[in-house]
Parts: C-alpha cells; sequence; structure tokens
C-alpha cells in the first residue's frame, strides 16, 4: 500500500517512519524548516521503543509536488488547519484512498468527511508521546505507540482495514481496528481536553495537576463534565475512565504540557475551539452542566 503522511510533524512523522523503516511505501507531506531538512539529511527519530533510527532516502515534499494517487492518507495536521488541506485531500484520494484523521479533537473525521463527498473519511486517534526535536529530527519518549481508527458505520473497506493494521504492526505499531470508533475516540479526548483546558487556564505543567489542592480538583471535574457529555450523547464510556484519566494524568513527566497550550503561550493559532469550547456547546446541546469548562471557555472569549 501507498502512504502518505499529511503533517510529518511528532506523531505523523513517527507513523511514516516506523512505517518507512518497515520497508512501506511512504511519503511525508511537510513544510517549512523541517521539510528542508528531511529533503537534505532524510528524517532521525530519537526513539525510546526502536532507538536511534536514521531514515536516509525518504520521500518528502510539500502539497503543491504531491501528484499521485494514495492507497492511506494519515492526517495528523493540527485541527485549525483542516480546511487548508481538504484541496489536497481532493487530489490526493480518490474513491478507493482510507484517509484517518488522527487528531485530538472529537469527531474530526465526521467534520472532514462533510467537507470530502465520496471518499472514504474514517475517524482514528493515537497513543504516543512525540515532537519534532529540531528540524528533520523527533524525539518519541516511552513504549507507548497506538494507532486506532475505524468507520463511522458498517463498512466495506475491512480488508484494506486490515491490511494497514497488518503493516502498522509489522513497524512496530500497535494497531486497534475499532468496533465503536466514536466511543475510542472520545475516551481519550476525555482526557486530552482537560489537561489542556486546565493547564491553559492556570498556565501550569502536568505537576501541578498531579499534586493535590486546586489545580487537580479543577481537572478532576473538568474529566468529570466531560464524561457526563458523552454519556448524554449516548456513548458508553465504562465506568473506570475517571480514574483512569487521574492514573494517566499522575503518570506523565512533571514538566508535560498539552500541544494546545504551548500553541496559546506563542500566540498563534490553537485548537482552544475544538478542545474547549466545543465541549461547552455540546454541553449546551445536550443539557449538561459544565460550570468549570464555562469558565475557562469564558476566560479565552468564548462566545455563543
Amino acid at each position: 500500500m501507498n502512504y502518505v503522511i499529511l503533517g510529518a510533524g511528532g506523531t505523523g512523522g513517527c507513523i511514516g517512519g516506523f512505517l518507512a523503516a518497515a520497508g512501506k511505501n511512504v511519503v511525508f507531506i511537510a513544510r517549512g524548516r523541517h521539510l528542508q531538512a528531511m529533503q537534505e539529511k532524510g528524517l532521525t527519530i530519537h526513539s525510546d521503543k526502536k532507538g536511534e533510527m536514521h531514515l536516509k532516502n525518504i520521500k518528502a515534499m510539500g502539497t503543491d509536488e504531491y501528484k499521485s494517487k494514495a492507497d492511506v492518507i494519515f492526517v495528523s495536521v493540527k485541527g485549525y488547519s483542516l480546511d487548508d488541506i481538504v484541496p489536497f485531500l481532493k487530489k490526493a484520494a480518490d474513491r478507493h484512498t482510507i484517509i484517518i484523521p488522527i487528531l485530538n479533537i472529537f469527531g474530526t473525521g465526521k467534520a472532514l468527511a462533510e467537507k470530502l463527498p465520496g471518499k472514504n473519511v474514517l475517524e482514528g486517534c493515537i497513543y504516543i508521546v512525540a515532537w519534532i526535536s529540531a528540524p528533520g529530527e523527533i524525539t518519541q519518549r516511552s513504549d507507548i505507540f497506538r494507532v486506532v481508527y475505524g468507520t463511522r458505520g458498517e463498512t466495506a473497506l475491512r480488508p484494506q482495514l486490515d491490511q494497514i493494521a497488518a503493516d502498522l504492526l509489522s513497524a512496530g505499531i500497535a494497531p486497534v481496528v475499532s468496533q465503536n470508533i466514536a466511543e475510542d475516540t472520545y475516551r481519550k479526548f476525555t482526557f486530552v481536553s482537560p489537561m489542556a483546558a486546565v493547564g491553559a487556564y492556570y498556565d501550569i505543567t502536568a505537576q501541578a495537576m498531579q499534586k493535590q489542592g486546586e489545580k487537580r480538583d479543577a481537572f478532576a471535574a473538568a474529566v468529570k463534565e466531560v464524561i457526563e457529555v458523552g454519556k448524554a450523547m449516548g456513548l458508553n464510556l465504562d465506568s473506570g475512565l475517571f480514574d483512569k484519566n487521574l492514573a494517566i494524568m499522575d503518570a506523565l513527566t512533571p514538566e508535560t504540557t498539552a500541544s494546545m497550550q504551548k500553541d496559546l503561550k506563542k500566540g498563534g493559532k490553537s485548537e482552544l475551539d475544538g478542545l474547549v469550547f466545543e465541549v461547552v456547546r455540546m454541553a449546551e446541546k445536550f443539557g449538561v452542566a459544565v460550570p468549570i469548562y464555562t469558565q475557562i471557555a469564558k476566560k479565552f472569549g468564548f462566545e455563543k
């Protein structure tokens, strides 16, 4: 299968890098200094899972240079860039192409599918700790590297989904072909959204949410709120999810911050709308009180 990685940052770069190292046909779509470094020197991944990976002869290019049709496109851009990538997806995908968004924002696949009629747009999410540590270099921490994906209903694509799973597995990535992708992607959302929201509100690292006190209480309350919204939406979320999310927080390195928080501090675009404001909108739609989210959204200028 021919793979395209649209957005070769920490998450996309690791998917593509692991697949390329396993001999799969991969094209990386990137931009700026990162793209230039990849074209000149290849891609280096400092991986806790696989050690030092130096991929010399990789195919890296900008969106304008790609002229083929992909079998699989992993979309790993930020949520605020979705509109920008639609033209590329229209030209790079045909009716056979599988498009797998692996963003943090819940419902990304559905939103993208509405802009791409006739295309096979799935839902997906990823469990990994990885980031661009220098142009052409990615650092990947811990042994966790899992890609979850699936369709929103019945599908005739199962053979292709299984082939993707086999390719991921052969590359050292744990694949999960989800039987209920809405629930599986929302489970991740119940952690990443509260962490981003509370972290940005107080301008704190994970350490402040690991200690007993106001910040941890706010994180715990936000987790409860977003879980209640999911239940009101009809999602079957397991009873231990709240405790699991607290345990995930406690397992993070103390200096960890969410990417949304980093983006806000830089003063540029961020995923604030999809990770925070959208929770308030969903809560209102389904009649759930979310006082913590409402307070946080108000600070960042949310208007109904």
